[in-house]
């Protein structure tokens, strides 16, 4: 067959993919390379951003030596968002990236604050104070690393560096630098209010143009790197949270993506930029558009750190089902509440709806019946309990319920934690036809480009489908709102001083 392609690419936190897709949303070929964190202080995450280049030339060279390159139309890449590297003016990388999940910046909040004002870069931003967004950390390297930040030519989230190793501009999208926390989400433009108060050149950050427009062709050296078609389309993408949404197809009124991957990152799509505490707003892969979104930072990195630390040996087994997957058909059979063990998830902070980077994670209720199978399901629980907290306050804060939750990502696969979820949010859960639905919304914003569909949301209904429906059981569901609204909601609320003094008195620094 001949038929046209598109290649979207997802450089994560942990790996990059790439998927060719057909003009129904199908995957044709797909190739993938993993890369490491670097860890060198106990609240650092670092990555070599050269890793990110070595691994998409990886993928795609796997990509393509399954397909005709000459089919492929466009490349459109999404990505681990937040995170930015420094380069210098032959756009090599002056120190390793620093990523979203990092924590080294809790005194730069305060900072921040004091110099320009929280509740001014959050209705600039449209998002609230956090360590998440990078511009904490641009402060950070100005505080620690100056000589750094004086000889960097251009700060470049993964997306910006990503294109211009690609095509050889300095150009992002909306979309993918928004993120940062440093454009001004009503004039569409890097922020000379934030910037400027702190020291920083607006020239040190790439060209912005909006998501699912042609930025740039692929270069001659690209192509020979990466086996793409020399002068193949470069179509600006989005973070990975926003193409989830689009990938899902969770842009009508009443439905809500839920992307459970490393973070659970959720929202509704809205067509008016609004700011509330209880959600960082974010630019849409749709030009014009936004999505209300929460993050639960710790996610299925909650899970494999539970595997990680506590459950390496079921690796030992040499049994055909993975660590997860025997821990989960064990959790199935505890029934619901974990016989008395609940968790608060907030391995790495909060985000919303708190907003307290001293944060920490709490696990109550133990007693000797307690083993793995019981904790697991705990850390199930514990993030659907947190869903739930987030979703509530999305919802107060427009007015619009849920209908459903169109799920995504690692975790969805698992039969189990949908339903969970369904049971403690009151919210029917629905599959969305493929794991890969990030990858997708970058193939769909591709597809655009490529002339195949007028626009996203005629490509969106075209190329997704919804599968297996979790709908919340009356049973399980009385039981759950009992222990969300008596214990859950007031857990952290009631302990929050006390972590904070906990990690005052112990923290390695002190």
């Amino acid at each position: 067959m001949n038929d046209p392609l598109v290649i979207s690419v997802d450089s994560s936190t942990t790996a990059c993919k790439a998927i060719a897709w057909n003009k129904h949303g199908h995957p044709i070929a797909e190739g993938r390379d993993s890369y490491p964190l670097l860890r060198p202080d106990p609240a650092w995450f670092e990555q070599d951003a050269e890793h990110w280049w070595r691994s998409l030339c990886v993928a795609l060279k796997e990509v393509l030596s399954q397909i005709d390159a000459a089919r492929v139309e466009a490349l459109c890449i999404t990505h681990q968002r937040e995170s930015f590297v420094p380069i210098n003016r032959q756009g090599q990388p002056i120190r390793h990236a620093i990523l979203w999940l990092d924590e080294r910046t809790q005194a730069q909040l305060p900072y921040l604050a004091d110099k320009i004002g929280a509740a001014k870069i959050h209705h600039i931003s449209g998002k609230p104070l956090s360590m998440t967004p990078s511009l904490p950390k641009l402060v950070w390297l100005q505080q620690h690393e100056p000589e750094i930040v004086k000889q960097a030519h251009k700060f470049l989230e993964t997306h910006a560096f990503l294109v211009y190793r690609l095509t050889g501009h300095f150009r992002t999208s909306l979309a993918c630098a928004d993120p940062m926390g440093l454009v001004d989400m009503q004039t569409h433009q890097w922020s000379a209010e934030l910037l400027d108060p702190l020291g920083f050149r607006l020239d040190q950050f790439p060209e912005l143009f909006p998501p699912g427009q042609i930025i740039g062709q692929v270069s001659q050296e690209a192509a020979a790197a990466t086996g793409l078609p020399a002068g193949l389309p470069v179509v600006a993408g989005a973070g990975d949270g926003q193409c989830a949404g689009l990938g899902a197809n969770a842009m009508g009124e009443g439905r809500a993506y839920l992307n459970m991957g490393t973070a659970v990152v959720s929202g509704p799509f809205s067509p008016d930029y609004v700011v509330d505490r209880a959600f960082r707003t974010m630019y849409a892969p749709i030009a014009g558009t936004y999505f209300l979104e929460t993050v639960i930072r710790s996610g299925l990195l909650t899970v494999s750190w539970f595997v990680e630390k506590m459950a390496g040996d079921l690796n030992d087994l040499r049994l055909p089902l993975s660590p997860e997957e025997l821990l989960e058909a064990a959790a199935a059979k505890v029934s619901p509440g974990a016989l008395g063990l609940m968790l608060v998830p907030y391995w790495t902070s909060v985000s919303t709806p708190y907003w307290d980077p001293a944060a920490s994670g709490i696990t109550i209720g133990w007693n000797t019946f307690h083993s793995r199978e019981h904790i697991y399901r705990a850390i199930l629980e514990g993030i659907a309990y947190e869903q739930r907290l987030a979703g509530e306050g999305v919802m107060a804060a427009t007015g619009q319920p849920f209908t459903e939750y169109i799920t995504l990502g690692g975790g969805s696969r698992s039969k189990l934690w949908c339903q969970i979820m369904a049971d403690v949010t009151g919210v029917p859960i629905v599959r969305s036809t493929t794991t890969e639905a990030t990858c997708l919304g970058a193939g769909i914003l591709a597809a655009v480009a490529a002339g195949w569909y007028p626009d996203a949301y005629q490509a969106a209904a075209a190329m997704t489908n919804t599968a297996e429906r979790f709908t919340p059981n009356p049973e399980s569901q009385q039981f759950y709102e009992r222990l969300y609204q008596e214990v859950y909601k007031p857990l952290f609320p009631t302990l929050q001083t006390l972590l904070h003094r906990l990690s005052e008195l112990t923290r390695h620094d002190a």
